[in-house]
């Protein structure tokens, strides 16, 4: 499917959007001889590298220092007074986003992908204006990503996004995180473990929706007595300015005093002003992409990578997604991304990480699954005398003995999860899992060891 360069365009491939998806695919298309072209009009390195995982990692671990300061005592150190600097925290993290960015503006130099600052939007299928500049290509990928939205509650302009408390100048004392899913989990466990008084509002049950049931509980429990005060079933009905800091109004008529009231209920793709609707670009209710299996869209030169279509919103998937299409289209390799199988982790604290069905997905088939789970202190937590536990899970196949799903609560998991999860793609069965020899003492060794079924559920 690669065709020569067809010089009637300015480009072969133009992106609209620098984030990991779009630098990805550009960089990719360049190797294999394109002339591409992308624009940006914020940071190159999007929300990923700028103002998502990144940064937010950063910001857990140094949460996590808290920790070890903690469990040291039990291991023998006496570390004395220590103490907590936030705004030190936020320019150091700021300071490796800035090199990060320039590592993106150079790699995209170095391949030779012309980088164009503004806002783009499409004026015909073969045209972008970026400012008032006008550029064509054969081909135009669009990788926009998304952004956090807010409910129209009345006082939301007191309210806070993940965007926001990136930048916050100093770390609020009492904090109201509104939110279920893992952003909202995340900042609400950095924000505990450094100290703040958090509580979680969430309009569902539990914490995680369509995640494994037990992972679920077991991390409610483990937030629960880890202090966090979680507010199930409820809803936020307006926020009010008041001396020294925030009213939060419930719909139980509960009012929460806190510092900053953060809101993580949702992102929706950055679509608007694109120009789609004009050049015969098809999206769905709230505004993402429509594109088959090559990442086509409605128009037949068009593409879109990533969170922009609003199907799996994960960095390594946008990344995934624009290298199989810079493939299909400039290396005469057709390649589909392959959406099964994606492993993914919370880093909330303490993190999660799972790939592969969950429990009550791989019961909705029909077939019979064998359960086996584990709940542990892990041999870190006896000296410190910590009492959190470690929950591990798998999901199998009782006809095949195919390993459907593994799942993990505690220290390390996302690390454990990678591993398990080339396994998974290998087609690793409970028997494989069981004939290898675990790593001792570590907690990951209990994924090859357990042995002892979970008794089926009562029909």
């Amino acid at each position: 499917m690669a065709q020569a360069r067809n010089s009637k365009y300015d480009f072969d491939l133009f992106t609209i959007g620098a984030g990991s998806g779009g630098v990805a695919g550009s960089r990719r298309a360049a190797a294999y001889g394109a002339k591409v072209g992308i624009c940006e009009n914020s940071r190159v390195g999007g929300t990923c590298v700028i103002r998502g995982c990144v940064p937010k990692k950063l910001l857990v671990y140094g949460a996590q220092v808290a920790d070890e300061i903690a469990d040291a005592r039990g291991y023998g150190w006496d570390i004395g007074q220590a103490t907590f600097s936030w705004p030190t925290l936020i320019a150091n993290k700021n300071r490796e986003i800035d090199r990060l960015n320039g590592i993106y503006i150079k790699m995209l130099a170095d391949a030779g992908v012309e980088l164009i600052t503004g806002e783009g939007r499409m004026v015909d299928a073969h045209t972008v204006d970026i400012g008032g500049r006008r550029v064509t290509a054969e081909r135009i990928l669009i990788a926009t990503g998304g952004h956090p939205v807010m409910p129209d509650t009345p006082g939301i302009e007191h309210a806070i996004t993940s965007n926001e408390a990136l930048e916050l100048a100093e770390l609020p004392k009492r904090v109201v995180v509104v939110g279920a899913g893992y952003i909202a989990v995340e900042f609400a466990g950095i924000f505990l473990t450094l100290g703040a008084e958090v509580t979680l509002v969430l309009r569902g049950d539990i914490p995680l929706r369509g995640f494994d049931m037990d992972v679920r509980q077991h991390l409610a429990q483990e937030l629960t007595e880890r202090g966090m005060r979680i507010l199930n079933g409820t809803l936020v009905e307006s926020i009010a300015k008041a001396a020294g800091g925030l009213h939060v109004t419930l719909n139980d008529g509960q009012v929460i005093s806190c510092d900053q009231i953060l809101y993580a209920t949702g992102r929706v793709p950055n679509t608007r002003n694109l120009g789609l609707q004009e050049v015969g670009v098809k999206t769905d209710d709230v505004g993402a992409v429509l594109v088959d299996e090559w990442s086509r869209t409605s128009v037949e030169n068009i593409y879109a990578v990533g969170d922009v279509t609003d199907k799996h919103n994960l960095t390594p998937v946008a990344i995934a997604e624009a290298r199989a299409l810079a493939e299909t289209l400039y290396n005469d390799n057709p390649t589909k991304f392959d959406p099964h199988l994606i492993s993914t982790a919370v880093f909330s604290q303490p993190p999660v990480a799972t790939v592969g069905l969950a429990e009550h997905q791989a019961r909705e088939g029909g077939k019979p699954v064998d359960i086996y789970r584990s709940i542990f202190r892990p041999m870190h937590n006896t000296l410190s005398g910590r009492k959190e536990k470690t929950l591990m899970k798998l999901v199998v196949d009782r006809e095949s003995d195919r390993v459907l799903g593994c799942h993990m609560v505690g220290p390390d998991a996302a690390e454990i999860m990678q591993g398990l999860a080339i396994a998974m793609q290998c087609g690793a069965t409970k028997k494989q899992f069981d004939r290898t020899v675990g790593i001792h003492p570590t907690a990951a060794e209990e994924f090859v060891t357990m042995r002892d079924k979970v008794a089926d559920p009562a029909s």
